[in-house]
């Protein structure tokens, strides 16, 4: 994986049952403005530095509708912000899984979520770094 593509692959995402389970059992939390991050170093070897699933509260947003289109909005600003937070795990030797649940119930516009997603992955660099000192 020579250069970093702004694709959002199936190998980039996260579908294992087991792996998210175990996730949500024993992961690391930390919150945004917008979002919850569960995340965790990849207990398998994975095709690439990440693996991610997103989701959204059925209770929060009740249509469908909704909720694929704020799924669709989150899918694109990570798609589209990923290089750096790559480049930083590829560097790293890091191979990690997450989970993004968004918070709230009202449908931010594309411009906030693609905000938060920036000041997301810059949160996840560093927790990725304190995690790394306490071992």
């Amino acid at each position: 994986m020579n250069t970093i593509r702004d694709t959002f692959n199936k190998s980039e995402k996260l579908c294992s049952t087991k792996v998210i389970s175990d996730l949500f059992e024993s992961g690391n939390i930390f919150y945004n403005s917008l979002f919850k991050v569960v995340w965790a170093r990849s207990p398998v070897a994975l095709p690439g530095p990440a693996q991610v699933a997103f989701s959204v509260s059925k209770k929060a947003f009740r249509l469908a509708v909704t909720r694929n289109l704020l799924k669709r909005r989150i899918r694109e600003t990570y798609r589209k912000n990923k290089k750096r937070f790559y480049e930083y795990l590829i560097s790293e030797n890091i191979q990690i899984v997450f989970i993004v649940i968004i918070k709230g119930n009202k449908v931010p516009d594309y411009f906030t979520i693609e905000n938060s997603m920036k000041e997301m992955l810059n949160k996840f660099i560093t927790q990725i770094k304190e995690d790394k000192k306490l071992c």
